[in-house]
C-alpha cells in the first residue's frame, strides 16, 4: 500500500471512492458531481488530499482535510472531514496510514493540530482513540443548516 497526497492528476482513481464515501452517508450515487466536487477542490487549492493505492495502484481510501484558523492560538488548523477505506480494504490498516499521513502534514506544516466529528455509532472510534486523538469534553459543537 502506498499513501500520496492526491492531485487532479489522480481524479480517476479518487471520483469512485469519493461517490462510495457519500452513499455510505445515504447521499444519492453521483459520479460526476462527485468529480465536479473534487476538481473544484483541486482548482481552487482548497483542501489537501491524501489517497491510498494497492499495490497494483488502485484506490483503497482516502482522507480530505480543510484548512482552518483558531484566532485564539494564533495558527492554522485542519478540519478532517473525510475519511474513507474501500470495504474490501478494511481492517489492513489504510485508515491508520492515511490518519498518519494527515498526521504528519499538520506538524510539517506547522499547523496547531487536527479536528474531525464522527458519527456517535462509527466504529473507527477505537482507531482514532489508538493513534491519540482525544474526545472532547469540554466544549459543545453546534451547527445550523440553511433549510
Amino acid at each position: 500500500m502506498k499513501v500520496h497526497r492526491a492531485s487532479s492528476k489522480d481524479l480517476k482513481k479518487l471520483v469512485p471512492l469519493f461517490n462510495d464515501y457519500r452513499i455510505f452517508y445515504k447521499q444519492n450515487s453521483n459520479q460526476e458531481a462527485a468529480r465536479l466536487f473534487l476538481a473544484e477542490r483541486f482548482s481552487e487549492n482548497d483542501s489537501i488530499i491524501f489517497m491510498a493505492e494497492n499495490a497494483s495502484g488502485k484506490g483503497i481510501g482516502f482522507t480530505q482535510l480543510y484548512p482552518s484558523f483558531s484566532s485564539v492560538s494564533l495558527q492554522r488548523t485542519y478540519i478532517l472531514n473525510d475519511l474513507y477505506v474501500a470495504s474490501e480494504a478494511r481492517k489492513k490498516g489504510v485508515g491508520e496510514a492515511l490518519l498518519k499521513a494527515a498526521k504528519q502534514f499538520a506538524i510539517t506544516e506547522g499547523s496547531k493540530g487536527l479536528t474531525l466529528e464522527t458519527e456517535i455509532d462509527n466504529p473507527a472510534q477505537s482507531l482514532y482513540k489508538k493513534l491519540g486523538w482525544v474526545q472532547d469534553t469540554k466544549v459543545n459543537h453546534y451547527t445550523w443548516e440553511i433549510k
